[in-house]
């Protein structure tokens, strides 16, 4: 019950009112894929953007200090370590080939373990997923990934029931969305249960976004 989608709303709201700003994390790494980071990126930075720079505090973080280099030699620079990082109240988990040497990354897992604990929503995108089944959190909820990677995810979350029939999942703390540009969609998802439909759309158009939910 504490992670049901309306208590989660309401409990962001109360903070808004306080004047406290939402701290959004997103996870970055060697091989990261490119549209699975900015795409979420974007649609928080923008919506805070748009109402006046008091929602979101937009941070990336990366295990360790230095330059990542992501998917196709995109060169980006952490503004935190996991050691650095603001404890997250919306935690997303990006996808792509640098997952895979992540899941051997103990350390990091438990990182994602203990600060899933406290965040408001956790979400992954593509095979973001993966670090998800690893750590745990995925058991039980119905999830899904990139269409190519659905078996490794059986195969890392055997008691999670994998379904590749929405773009998103959501299940009030833990949501995953299918391959990269699905992790605008969820965002936007996101943005819209916190913080209304309007909101939502004003994004949207600032962007030129085609929504879908296929």
């Amino acid at each position: 019950m504490a992670n049901h989608p309306f208590l989660v709303s309401f409990r962001f709201q109360a903070r808004l009112l306080a004047g406290m700003k939402q701290n959004v994390a997103i996870l970055v790494f060697d091989e990261v894929e490119v549209l699975d980071f900015a795409g979420p990126f974007e649609v928080f930075a923008v919506t805070d953007e748009l109402r006046g720079y008091n929602t979101f505090n937009v941070v990336t973080v990366a295990p360790r200090p230095g330059t990542v280099r992501a998917r196709n030699g995109l060169k980006v620079v952490p503004d935190h370590t996991c050691e650095s990082c603001p404890s997250p109240d919306i935690l997303i988990i990006p996808g792509g080939f640098g997952t895979r040497a992540l899941l051997r990354e103990p350390s990091l897992l438990e990182w994602i373990r203990v600060k899933s604990r406290h965040a408001e929503i956790v979400m992954s995108v593509c095979t973001g997923a993966f670090l998800l089944a690893k750590a745990g959190l995925l058991d039980g909820l119905r999830v899904t990934t990139h269409h190519e990677c659905l078996d490794t995810l059986c195969e890392l979350a055997p008691a999670a029931i994998i379904d590749p029939t929405a773009r998103f999942h959501d299940h009030g703390k833990i949501l995953t969305a299918a391959g990269i540009s699905a992790g605008i969609d969820c965002s936007l998802h996101v943005v819209r249960r916190l913080l209304g439909p309007e909101t939502a759309a004003a994004t949207i158009r600032y962007m030129e976004y085609r929504e879908s939910t296929a």
